[in-house]
This record gives structure tokens, sequence and C-alpha cells, in this order.
């Protein structure tokens, strides 16, 4: 029976916090190299700067075998949240998600760990010189770009059956073609970054999976609009083609009004 008023609401908010939570901790535990690595960097003394830049390629080199699989797992639930299918089984939907995507995550991974290594090398050169702290800003632009790209790509992935390529392609034309859409997914992000990092207890067990719903959420709206879109397309090249059989029929039966004469 379910629970009405107070306490069902109660029930309802523990529901979600067991659901965000244990996605969250299956993410963490199974991106562990990665997080391992970065935590290194994070406490590494400040005077060790070169040190702490060596473990963060160590960490973007390591991701694509272990944060794509398992953030890609961690998007797999976030859409069955998204599409109203709250009670799925989290294990076996989590490491479903893990097994089914993870070569294309790993593959996508490559060329995103590529791609960031090059942001940091570029932003760390930039900079370091006076006169080119201007270019910097560009840089940190396609910075955002490509990490609100990488959010459209978890999303299509677990979304589309498509090849890897394609998925890359779509997610950045996305990116570029829906700009309040790619801007409300980075700050979402940045919002729940910015509490996390204050009340540092949630990274564990909230950070992550929450950032996935409101990404896969925010793509949802997108991929609804774009659907809507071809189906009106559709329908009117449909009625286009009626239209212009309707004219080829009424051509005919003139002419044979006209032979008859």
């Amino acid at each position: 029976m379910e629970m009405k008023g107070i306490m069902g609401g109660f029930y309802k908010i523990s529901e979600w916090v067991m659901r965000l939570s244990v996605t969250n901790v299956l993410w963490a535990i199974c991106s562990v190299p990665f997080w391992f690595v970065v935590v290194l960097a994070l406490f590494a003394p400040v005077t060790e700067q070169d040190a702490t830049t060596g473990m963060l390629y160590v960490a973007i080199a390591v991701s694509p075998f272990t944060l794509f699989p398992s953030t890609a797992a961690m998007f797999t639930v976030a859409r069955k949240w998204v599409m109203g299918e709250g009670d799925v089984p989290l294990f076996k939907t989590f490491f479903r998600g893990y097994k089914e995507n993870f070569v294309q995550s790993m593959l996508g991974g490559l060329l995103y760990a590529v791609l960031f290594a090059i942001m940091v090398v570029d932003l760390t050169v930039y900079r370091s010189e006076p006169s080119m702290q201007l270019i910097s800003f560009l840089f940190i632009g396609f910075l955002f770009i490509l990490v609100v790209s990488l959010f459209n790509f978890f999303s299509m992935l677990v979304h589309y059956h498509m090849k890897t390529f394609q998925l890359l392609k779509n997610a950045v034309l996305i990116t570029i073609g829906r700009p309040f859409r790619s801007i409300s997914t980075l700050m979402m992000a940045v919002v729940v970054l910015m509490i996390s990092w204050k009340f540092t207890f949630l990274f564990p067990f909230f950070t992550g999976s929450i950032i996935a719903y409101l990404s896969y959420w925010n793509f949802n709206l997108i991929y609804q609009k774009m659907q809507a879109q071809a189906e009106k397309l559709a329908a009117a090249e449909a009625e286009a083609v009626e239209n212009a059989s309707d004219d080829e029929a009424e051509g005919e039966s003139s002419d044979i009004i006209i032979g008859k004469k």
C-alpha cells in the first residue's frame, strides 16, 4: 500500500537518497584508480607543482579504462530514472550498462583523454605567459564545450545505438547547436560541485549520480524537442506527398475526360 501524507513524502525522499547514494558508490568503486590518483594530486604539497601536474596526466591516462565505463553505467541508471523507471534494480542495471557500453565508452574516453590533456597543456603554457593570458580564456571556452559534450556523449551512448564516431560527432554538434541547454547543463553541474565542495561528504555518495541525472534530464528535453520537430517534418512531407498524389490523380482524370470528348 502506498504511503501518503508526510510519511509518504519522507519515504519517497529516503528512496531517492538510497538510489542516488548506491549508484554513486558503485560509480566511485568502479573508478577507484582514477580517483586515487586525483586525490594524490589534490593533496600534494603546493611546492611540488610538477608532481601534481604529472599525477593529473596519469589520472587522464587511466580515465578511459576506469572512469568512462563506470560513468556510462551510472548514466544507464540515470536514464531509467528520467524515463520513469525509478524502481529498477540498481546493481543489475548498473553492471549491465557497464558491460554493454564498456568498449564504446573506452574508445570515446581515449579521444576525450587526449583532448583534455591538450587543453591542460595549452592552458598551462598560455597562463604562464602574461602576454598570452587572453588566449587562455579562449581555451577555457573550448574546455567548457568539451565538458558539456562529454555529458551529451554519455547521454547519447546509453540512449542510441550508434557507432562511436557518430556519438562523438553528434555530442559536439548538440553542444554547439543547443547553447542554452549546454549552458544550463554546465551551470547545474557547477552548482552541484560547489555545494559538494562545501559539504565534502556529498562527493562519495551523491555528487556524480546527481550530475548524471540532471545531465540526462536536460539531454532528454533536447531529444524530445528534436523528436517532435522530426515528427512534424515527417508529417509535413507526408502531407506534401499526399497532395502531390491527389494533384496527379486529378490531372489523369482531366486527361481521360479530354480524351472522351
